[in-house]
């Protein structure tokens, strides 16, 4: 029998699948070649995956579901590859929207990784929101510093959510946004992501998770993508903790269209193409100047321009 149904947990060369909407997870494999059809990126099938499978009488650890085909993605996200420069990794697919993670201390805020994440966001079409967690350790001590940022990404298009999970802010409002659709939540490590989830829905622990009494549980945790059904509605994707994010199949020439502050100065330039790094009539250099592209996110671009000598991956 064939049965169509979406990918839940990527354990490297095993998985959970559940015919959403209905949550029954069951254990899957991947056939041979599927694996080589999509051997552009370190991995063929990832979390939110729509697939094709087929089943046997009796699904179980010993004898799990098999692959078959992965239909066609609405969008999916991707970065470069851990160390290695020239393959991919696919975080997740059919996407509703991305949540950022970040924190402006606790552990330092790095803009041009969050600026990644929200470029490859914009590649992709998937819609970006920003969480600032962790808000009731700085507010007070560097209230100058929270309203720079609102005013940087706030500026450019995106929503900021400022959360506790210690005082409870900003959760309602981030549980309303991930009751509808396939949320993924990535960010940097430390950034408080698990923390935050347990907030949002306190019958799961992304630690051991659901579904994790399955026999995909592994010996790598941290490296595991995994769904979670959620009380209030919706799906979330949970995501390790990333220590970089590096751009593909992106022309250094289409980069600055993907900020939205940058493109919508660019209208003014005198010269086109223009780099907005050199040329004389830049309207983004005197967008620059005047305050309306901020020195963080041009500063992002030029990192962009130069690709991934000074990010880590």
């Amino acid at each position: 029998m064939t049965l169509q149904a979406t990918v839940v947990k990527n354990a490297g060369s095993h998985y959970l699948l559940s015919p959403l909407p209905r949550w029954e997870p069951f254990p899957a494999v991947l056939r041979g070649r599927v694996r080589l059809a999509r051997s552009s990126s370190t991995n063929p099938v990832a979390v939110g995956d729509r697939v094709l499978c087929d089943m046997p009488e009796e699904v179980s650890e010993q004898n799990p579901a098999v692959i078959s085909q992965v239909l066609e993605r609405n969008n999916y996200l991707i970065r470069r590859s851990t160390n290695l420069s020239r393959t991919s990794h696919v975080i997740a697919a059919n996407l509703d929207r991305v949540i950022v993670v970040t924190s402006l201390l606790f552990p330092e805020i790095k803009l041009p990784f969050l600026d990644r994440i929200l470029v490859t966001c914009g590649v992709y079409g998937i819609p970006a929101v920003i969480v600032l967690s962790k808000v009731d350790m700085y507010r007070t001590e560097i209230p100058e510093d929270v309203a720079r940022f609102h005013k940087i990404y706030e500026g450019a298009g995106f929503r900021v959510i400022e959360t506790s999970t210690m005082t409870g802010e900003g959760v309602r409002e981030l549980r309303n946004l991930l009751s509808e659709g396939l949320s993924l939540l990535s960010g940097e490590s430390g950034v408080g992501k698990s923390s935050l989830i347990h907030a949002v829905d306190p019958a799961l622990n992304p630690k051991v998770g659901r579904i994790s009494d399955y026999h995909l549980q592994g010996r790598h945790t941290t490296s595991l993508y995994e769904m979670y059904p959620l009380s209030g509605g919706g799906y979330l994707i949970d995501s390790p903790g990333l220590r970089g994010f590096g751009l593909v199949d992106l022309d250094k020439e289409e980069i600055y269209k993907y900020f939205p502050e940058m493109l919508t100065a660019s209208e003014g330039c005198r010269f086109t193409p223009c780099t907005h790094t050199h040329e004389p009539g830049c309207a983004v250099k005197a967008a620059l100047e005047s305050g309306a592209v901020s020195p963080e996110r041009y500063n992002s671009y030029l990192g962009m321009l130069e690709e991934d000598t000074k990010f880590r991956q």
